[in-house]
């Protein structure tokens, strides 16, 4: 072997582009604005039914109800769905 043999020679890999961070999506949330027939009887709903409950309960089961009724559910259906969880 001499000194005049070449050796293969590799060509240096390219650094890859940087790639900047992608931020999860979040979901746009749309506002759904309750009719007031809604407000009318959720009203109702509250009154007969938060009579036995604390203020605390009495709140967390307004805004469950809230939630549900800008989805399209009556009281009646969301309710239901609530109180067999």
């Amino acid at each position: 072997m001499s000194d005049t043999e070449s050796t293969p020679t590799t060509q240096p890999e390219p650094e890859p582009e940087p790639v900047a961070p992608v931020a999860p999506l979040k979901k746009k949330r749309e506002g759904v604005k309750m009719s007031d027939k809604q407000k009318a009887d959720l009203t109702k709903h509250m009154t007969k039914v938060g009579a036995n409950m604390t203020i605390s309960e009495r709140k967390s089961h307004r805004m469950k109800m809230m939630s549900r009724m800008r989805k399209g559910e009556t009281v009646a259906k969301a309710h239901k769905a609530l109180s067999s969880k």
